[in-house]
């Protein structure tokens, strides 16, 4: 039985606050933020984005289906994937239900002022740069972000938990408009009439600990501003089933490279391809197909999906959001390694080619960081159980111990030095570290 999640909110006080901004900013006149004449989705994206879905799902899924928490919180982020295509399909419409994000009475008023102070009081506020001015500035944009995080996961934006609002507004909100500014500035170092390509945004962080629904939700929002985007995984380029075979053949005896997941189990060939093809999508009717891989074939042991079903993206790309759990890992001292696993020494030298394969395309990192390696196991755990509750094969928990025990080498091992030196070739102005606790939302760093 999978434990409780208790989601705990760090206190610390919040800066003085400019009411006469806040207020300003709150009273002042608005219009609707879409239009019929600009719908939020093109019918190109609802094809992409349906086809792209089915194979993230089970993982999104168990990131949402927190348990009820003795604190009286009642977490409730219940997705029900079936529903997805339904959200896509009907974002058209209830333009109107955006109206009833702005105060237009003193009640309403005093709501939002409630949620303006809870926004500011965010762990990643002064991190980011942000200031109650600020904020009070562009409070439209933080209503509206947060009406279609609301719309996507299936949450009503006017009776959310704690918790609830804690992952949207201190979390998912602020990264997306980290990565607003990031593209922003990337753009910038172009010339008009200039092709551009788009940002590639590297999400490194643990198994588990909720990039993909991240990613998933910062790809909605992007996508609803009008901008295209695509969604890639370095599980998209694991090894074929057949060759994963090979790989265990020729390393006998190493657990760390019997399965897929550690340096020398993916297709850097295919990773070079795809990333240096998605960097070209930068006109109208520009179109490729991102390679996916099936985690739930060969009863959880893997599979490159068939090609008919990976999803289509067409340019111009604004975008790319790459995540992946050994994401920005680079080698570190033999003796090192040697003391941690002998057995990983083979992939500390396989590691030697992942910058040019993967890393060198990124400009800009977020670092999902954690205190304890360990939270893997139970969020990895968790995820096998919702995938098999949805009826999709996957691993037993004695089989999840086991894949699990073969990454944990890896963590001890280049985790320190993500955290302390960042990525090769990143840098403090394009890179982003989030602090997390067990439940997956971020803290004040210590």
């Amino acid at each position: 039985m999978v434990p409780s999640l208790h989601i705990s909110l760090s206190s610390h006080s919040t800066k003085p606050l400019s009411m006469a901004v806040v207020m300003d900013a709150l009273h002042r006149p608005t219009t609707p933020l879409i239009s019929s004449s600009s719908p939020s989705f093109s019918a190109a994206h609802d094809r992409n984005h349906h086809n792209n879905s089915s194979f993230r799902l089970h993982r999104i899924a168990s990131q949402f289906h927190l348990h009820s928490s003795k604190s009286g919180h009642g977490c409730s982020w219940m997705f029900d994937s079936s529903k997805y295509k339904y959200i896509l399909a009907n974002s058209k419409r209830n333009h109107g239900q955006l109206h009833a994000m702005f105060p237009s009475t003193p009640a309403a008023v005093s709501s939002v002022k409630d949620l303006f102070e809870f926004i500011c009081a965010g762990p990643l506020i002064d991190k980011l740069g942000f200031t109650p001015e600020t904020i009070a500035e562009s409070i439209d944009k933080w209503l509206e972000s947060g009406f279609h995080v609301c719309k996507l996961f299936q949450l009503n934006e006017l009776y959310l938990t704690t918790p609830q609002k804690a992952r949207i507004y201190h979390y998912y909100i602020p990264v997306f408009l980290w990565c607003e500014k990031q593209i922003s500035d990337h753009r910038s170092t172009f010339k008009d009439g200039d092709d551009i390509p788009p940002l590639v945004i590297g999400f490194s962080a643990p198994q588990g600990c909720g990039k993909t629904t991240l990613v998933f939700a910062l790809d909605y929002l992007f996508h609803n501003s009008g901008r295209k985007s695509a969604t890639i995984s370095i599980d998209d380029f694991y090894l074929t089933h057949d060759d994963q075979a090979k790989l265990r053949e020729n390393n006998p005896g190493n657990a760390l490279l019997e399965f897929r997941g550690n340096a020398g189990s993916h297709d850097l060939s295919l990773s070079v391809e795809t990333l240096t093809a998605l960097g070209k999508l930068t006109k109208e009717g520009m179109k490729m197909k991102l390679p996916r891989y099936d985690k739930s074939a060969y009863n959880g042991r893997g599979d490159r999906a068939d090609p008919s079903t990976w999803p289509e993206v067409e340019g111009p790309l604004t975008v790319v959001l790459f995540e992946g759990w050994m994401l920005g890992f680079k080698p570190v001292p033999a003796d090192v390694v040697k003391a941690i696993d002998p057995q990983l020494e083979i992939v500390n030298k396989n590691l030697e080619a992942y910058y040019d394969a993967w890393d060198k395309f990124v400009k800009s990192w977020i670092i999902i960081k954690i205190k304890d390696p360990s939270c893997v196991y139970e969020w990895r755990l968790q995820a096998e159980i919702q995938m098999r509750e949805a009826g999709n094969p996957g691993m037993t928990d004695e089989e999840v111990m086991d894949f699990v025990s073969r990454y944990l080498p890896a963590y001890n091992a280049y985790l320190p030095t993500l955290y302390t030196e960042g990525p090769k070739g990143s840098d403090s102005e394009h890179t982003l570290i989030v602090e997390i606790d067990e439940g997956r939302n971020p803290i004040l760093a210590g």
